[in-house]
């Protein structure tokens, strides 16, 4: 088994509705991202995945929560913008780019600061 990373950032600010502590006021985090993809195989390069391709679609992604607030945009209007949920919406909006291929998305984590990480595993 491959598995390959990338890591992305992106700055915004976000609040936790019903949540009893500081993060329930208006405060911001530099976000971390990091994809893992797994595969069997290797391409005939040598190559798990390019790095570079999913740098690319990451940023893609991330680009709509650079510089907001978290919570004014989709779906955190609707769910908390937690590291938990922004973990879980980065795999859906990155699933379908590799549904059928020959790699998969192991995890994704979210880091709000050096300390503090969230892992979605599907």
């Amino acid at each position: 088994m491959y598995r390959v990373s990338v890591r992305q950032h992106f700055d915004a600010a976000h609040y936790l509705n019903n949540y009893q502590g500081k993060c329930e006021q208006l405060h911001g985090h530099r976000f971390e991202v990091v994809v893992a993809l797994e595969t069997q195989e290797l391409d005939d390069v040598g190559l798990a995945f390019d790095f570079s391709v999913l740098k690319g679609q990451l940023k893609e992604i991330l680009e709509r929560f650079d510089h907001v607030c978290l919570n004014d945009i989709s779906p955190f209007d609707q769910i908390n913008p937690s590291s938990e949920n922004i973990a879980a919406t980065v795999y859906q909006e990155l699933l379908p780019r590799f549904e059928g291929g020959p790699v998969s998305i192991y995890c994704i984590e979210v880091w709000e600061s050096p300390e503090s990480c969230a892992t979605y595993i599907p």
